[in-house]
C-alpha cells in the first residue's frame, strides 16, 4: 500500500476538484454568518435549512475587490446591505486549500433573486392572512375624532420615537394628547414576539387608540413587520392600530393590516394633531353656526314682538278711545241723573220743610189757636182735674188759668 502524507492527500483532492468541477455554480443558500475584515475581505457561512433544520454548511469568502462591487450593486438594487438571515443567489467557484480546506469563493450575486424571495414570503403571509379573512378587520373598527389616551409601541431610544414625540407635544395648537410607551423590540427574530406581548399589555387598559412606529432601516431590519403571528394579531386586534413604519417607500404587511398607515413616524403625530385640529376646528364653525342662527331668530322675534307691540299700542289706544265714549256717556248719564235726582229731592225737601212749617205751633197760635201746658209740658190725653192749674200760651201772651169746670170730648 502506497503511503501518503497528509499534503499530498489534500493536494490530490484539490487537484482531483478542479479537474472534475466546472468552473463555477449558481447555489442558493441563505447566509448564517457574515464578518468584514479590516482588509475589506468578506468571511461568510452559508446554510440550506429545511424548517428551522440546517441540512448543508459551507464556508464562503469574497475577496475585497469583488465585494466592493458586489455590495454595492446588491444595495443599489435591494436597498439593503447583504446581510444574516438572507437568501441569495450567487455564482461561486469550489475552491479546496490544503491548509484551509473547502470554501466558495462568491464572484456575484443575484440581487433580483433576494428581492424575489422577500417578495415571495411576503405574498404568502398576505394570502395566508386574506385565506383567514381578516385583512380588513382592523380597518373596519372605529377611529375615534379625538383620542383621549394613545399607547405607543416602540423602542424607546429609537429616533422615531423621538421624532413622534417632538411632534406631538410641540405642535401648533398647544393640543395636549396623553400618551404612554410600551416598549418593545423593533427588530430582529425577537421583535414580532416582543411586539405581541406590548400588544397583549393594552387589551386591559383604557387605550383607545394604538400606535406602532419604527424609524427608517434597512429592507431586511424591517422584514420582521411582515411576520405572519405579528401581522395577524394587529389584524384582529380590538383597537385601531396606527402605523409609520420605515422610510416613505416602505410598506410593511403590518401597514397593510393596521387601521391607518402613515409613512413615518412624524407622519403619525400629525396625523393624530389633524384630527384635533379638525375636530376643532368643526366645533367653531358649529359655534359659528349655532351663533349665526341664534342672532337670526333673535332678530326675526324681535321684529315680530315689534310688530306685536305696535298692534297691542293701536288696539290700547282704540280700547282706551272707546272707554274713554263709554267714560263720557256714562258721566253724562251721570250727571243728568244726578241733577234729576238732586231735584227731584230738593222739590221733596221743600215738600217736606212746608208740611213741616205748616205744622209749626207758631202757626197754629197766629191763627189763634193756644197751647195748654201743664208744668212746662203740653198737655195732650193727660187727664186734668178741677183746680188744676195750667198755662195758656197764645202768639203773643202766656196765661196762666185755674180749672173750674171739665167736659170730655165725647160729650161734643
Amino acid at each position: 500500500m502506497q503511503e501518503l502524507s497528509l499534503s499530498e492527500l489534500n493536494l490530490q483532492i484539490k487537484k482531483t476538484l478542479e479537474d472534475q468541477l466546472n468552473s463555477s455554480y449558481w447555489i442558493v443558500a441563505e447566509i448564517a454568518q457574515l464578518q468584514l475584515n479590516s482588509s475589506g475581505h468578506c468571511y461568510l457561512e452559508l446554510v440550506q435549512k429545511e424548517g428551522n433544520q440546517v441540512i448543508a454548511k459551507a464556508r464562503a469568502t469574497i475577496w475585497a475587490y469583488s465585494y466592493r462591487n458586489i455590495s454595492a450593486w446588491f444595495a443599489r438594487i435591494t436597498g439593503n446591505d447583504l446581510a444574516v438571515g438572507m437568501r441569495i443567489l450567487a455564482n461561486t467557484k469550489v475552491t479546496y486549500h490544503e491548509v484551509y480546506g473547502l470554501s466558495l469563493n462568491i464572484k456575484d450575486i443575484d440581487p433580483a433573486y433576494t428581492l424575489g424571495e422577500r417578495e415571495k414570503a411576503k405574498q404568502e403571509v398576505i394570502a395566508k392572512l386574506e385565506s383567514d379573512g381578516v385583512m380588513e378587520m382592523n380597518k373596519e373598527l372605529s377611529l375615534p375624532i379625538v383620542p383621549q389616551k394613545i399607547a405607543v409601541i416602540s423602542s424607546e431610544t429609537a429616533a422615531g420615537y423621538g421624532d413622534f414625540l417632538n411632534q406631538l407635544e410641540e405642535n401648533g395648537f398647544g393640543y395636549k394628547v396623553h400618551h404612554h410607551l410600551i416598549p418593545a423590540s423593533m427588530q430582529g427574530d425577537k421583535a414580532p414576539e416582543s411586539i405581541i406581548n406590548a400588544l397583549h399589555k393594552i387589551i386591559d387598559s383604557e387605550v383607545e387608540v394604538v400606535v406602532l412606529i419604527r424609524g427608517g432601516g434597512s429592507q431586511l431590519d424591517l422584514d420582521c413587520f411582515d411576520d405572519y403571528e405579528l401581522c395577524s394579531h394587529i389584524a384582529q386586534f380590538p383597537l385601531p392600530i396606527l402605523t409609520g413604519i420605515g422610510h416613505e417607500r416602505d410598506t410593511s404587511i403590518a401597514d397593510m393590516v393596521s387601521h391607518t398607515q402613515l409613512k413615518t413616524p412624524t407622519a403619525v403625530a400629525e396625523f393624530i394633531i389633524q384630527g384635533f385640529n379638525a375636530f376643532d376646528t368643526s366645533l367653531n364653525d358649529l359655534f359659528s353656526s349655532i351663533s349665526t342662527i341664534g342672532e337670526s331668530y333673535i332678530q326675526v322675534e324681535k321684529e315680530n314682538l315689534t310688530q306685536l307691540l305696535g298692534r297691542l299700542n293701536l288696539r290700547t289706544q282704540q280700547l282706551v278711545q272707546s272707554n274713554n265714549s263709554q267714560l263720557d256717556h256714562i258721566k253724562q248719564n251721570i250727571e243728568h241723573k244726578s241733577e234729576a235726582q238732586l231735584t227731584r229731592n230738593k222739590n221733596k225737601l221743600t215738600s217736606i220743610e212746608q208740611k213741616i212749617n205748616l205744622l209749626n205751633p207758631v202757626h197754629l197760635l197766629k191763627r189763634g189757636y193756644s197751647v195748654l201746658h201743664q208744668n212746662g209740658k203740653p198737655i195732650g190725653d193727660y187727664k186734668l182735674s178741677i183746680n188744676d192749674e195750667v198755662e195758656i200760651i197764645t202768639a203773643n201772651q202766656n196765661l196762666k188759668s185755674t180749672i173750674n169746670s171739665i167736659r170730655n170730648n165725647k160729650d161734643l
